[in-house]
């Protein structure tokens, strides 16, 4: 197993396996996977319903550990920490946007947004939440909570939260998967602006194959594995989204 001391990728997947039980036998949903993406890139995750990548996404953000190989992120081993500490890493280092927005329903949008740094005991947290929300757009609906907020506007509220700690890595799940296009690409632009501005490192699992091709490299997978010869870097956007 390879081991990163001096300038790191961001991301390094190694062999790595995901197993689950099926009455008498397992499932496997992941298998031989390997992938380094180097910081400040973009990364998208593409591949048929079913073939693993929302699975992959959650193991590189550690919200899963595997049953075999490796994910280091930044340097550090994620199945080499406990629970706690992998929470503890990611509160520090890692951003994620769920395609399900996944907001606090009794919370307003920029209670939402201040929630990372108020559970890391940061001060300032309204003061930095006011302003990534001015950023995306939402200034004056500060004080209006999910249900009074559109879709586009709540997947903004998520984007504004998963920058808030400013991330070294971003994670994003279908981030346009639950918006019509107008929106979806008002998302997308502002998802690589915040990722420009930040330079943080970004990894999306995406069926837009024109998000896909804003990212630096695209890995492709199927029934669990990476496609030969498919994590190629994109250079223009000639699909249509939402295929």
């Amino acid at each position: 197993m390879q081991t990163f001391t001096d300038n790191p990728p961001a991301v390094h997947v190694s062999q790595l396996e995901k197993t689950y039980p099926s009455g008498d036998s397992e499932l496997t949903v992941l298998q031989g996977v390997d992938f380094s993406l180097e910081a400040g890139k973009s990364l998208a995750i593409v591949g048929p319903s079913g073939s693993g990548k929302t699975t992959l996404l959650g193991l590189c953000a550690g919200l899963d550990i595997p049953s075999a190989g490796s994910v280091q992120l930044l340097g550090t081993r994620l199945e080499a920490l406990d629970e706690d500490g992998r929470a503890a890493f990611r509160g520090k280092n890692v951003g994620f946007v769920f395609q399900n927005f996944q907001l606090i329903p009794t919370l307003t949008a920029l209670e939402n947004v201040a929630v990372p740094l108020e559970l890391r005991g940061l001060s300032g947290s309204d003061e930095r939440a006011r302003a990534l929300l001015e950023k995306v757009g939402l200034a004056k609906r500060l004080n209006h909570y999910p249900i009074q907020l559109s879709g586009g506007e709540q997947q903004r509220v998520a984007l504004a939260r998963a920058f808030i700690n400013q991330p070294a890595i971003l994670f994003a799940d279908e981030p346009t998967g639950n918006l019509d296009g107008s929106n979806g690409s008002h998302i997308i632009d502002l998802l690589f602006d915040l990722n420009a501005q930040q330079q943080t490192t970004l990894v999306l699992v995406t069926h837009d194959l024109g998000l896909a091709a804003k990212c630096d490299q695209r890995l492709s997978l199927q029934n669990g594995r990476i496609v030969p010869n498919a994590t190629v870097a994109v250079t223009t956007a000639t699909a249509t989204p939402h295929v």
